[in-house]
């Protein structure tokens, strides 16, 4: 039999109707539409406004929207990976939530977070799963809900982020195609730079701490900025060199949407032309692990079976790495 290797066989997504534009964001920090596209590439990011709901929500919605479009009984589904950094509540596993709303009664399921880098970490986990030959079929969902932890009078802060989800089927493939490799990094130097303060074990919730305003994120952008920069970009190009591929090789970068610099210094270091690089983050912003995702969704009729893509992706912590896979179907 030849090898297993794990390929991505169908693609989900769900994002919320409110949208929030630059224009509405100009009547509520100090700053304008010119000053956050220049600096960000974001236009717009969408909200999950309504009362009880959500990061759960969304991710449901996003595997719902996978199965329907494939037609996978979600009881073959094995395991559902959450990936997440803004669970709906403490110690409660989220996606053990989101497998029984969506009727994966045979699956087990477990939360995964590594910030931003979430689901690029997911999809190393999925692969290894699948290849191990134990499992079938993964369900990996990204999904985020930035918005119950901004602070939207911060404009260091409420200008990038967004909610949304989105979800990808993991299957063991015999072509060669699907994962082929990854270079994952991860450094505690940048725990200081990128966090919430107050709600974990150091600093439990109080009435102080909510008055500090210590349950936002608080973002050191120009640091965050020069390290991702660099460690994207860096990883970006190892994973290449270390596969032997080109730049005609690579038919598609697939970056997480922090920032549009971001993502154009990491092309640029791989030699990529702009029409090889997906972005999407004038719509959404930042969505954090649902960033990957909402792209292969967005544009899942331009991806051709065989295709080279790069994934790539940098969060707090810092945690940042690269995937190499190869695209296993044609979107009929």
């Amino acid at each position: 039999m030849n090898k297993i290797s794990a390929a991505i066989t169908a693609v989900g997504a769900y994002v919320p109707d409110f949208v929030l534009s630059n224009a509405v964001l100009e009547t509520m920090v100090d700053t304008n539409d010119e000053w956050i596209t220049s600096r960000t590439g974001i236009k717009e990011r969408r909200m999950l406004k309504e009362e009880g709901q959500g990061t759960s929500f969304m991710a449901i919605r996003a595997a719902q929207n996978l199965i329907e479009k494939s037609g996978i009984d979600p009881k073959e589904i094995d395991l559902v990976l959450m990936a997440t950094a803004t669970p709906d509540m403490p110690v409660a596993s989220t996606g053990v939530y989101v497998a029984t709303q969506i009727g994966a009664v045979n699956a087990f399921a477990y939360d995964l977070h590594a910030a931003c880098s979430s689901f690029l970490y997911g999809i190393s986990t999925a692969s290894a799963y699948i290849e191990s030959g134990r499992y079938k079929k993964v369900l990996l969902i990204g999904s985020d809900k930035m918005s119950s932890i901004i602070d939207y009078t911060d404009r260091a802060t409420c200008i990038i982020f967004g909610d949304g989800a989105g979800a990808v089927l993991f299957e063991p493939n015999h072509e060669g195609l699907g994962f082929q490799d990854e270079f994952l990094r991860s450094d505690g130097i940048g725990r200081e730079f990128l966090k919430i303060d107050a709600g974990g074990s150091i600093l439990p919730a109080s009435e102080e701490t909510v008055k500090n305003k210590q349950h936002y994120v608080f973002q050191d952008g120009k640091t965050v900025f020069k390290y991702a920069v660099s460690g994207m970009a860096d990883v970006s190009e190892k994973i290449m060199e270390r596969n032997n591929l080109s730049k005609d090789d690579v038919n598609w970068l697939v970056a997480h949407q922090a920032n549009k610099r971001i993502i154009d210094a990491t092309a640029n270091r791989m030699g990529l032309d702009e029409e090889k690089v997906l972005v999407n983050i004038h719509r959404y912003g930042n969505t954090t692990s649902a960033t990957l995702p909402l792209l292969l969704s967005d544009f899942e009729t331009q991806l051709k079976k065989g295709d080279n893509i790069i994934f790539a992706a940098f969060g707090g912590g810092f945690t940042w790495g690269a995937v190499y896979l190869k695209w296993a179907y044609n979107k009929q």
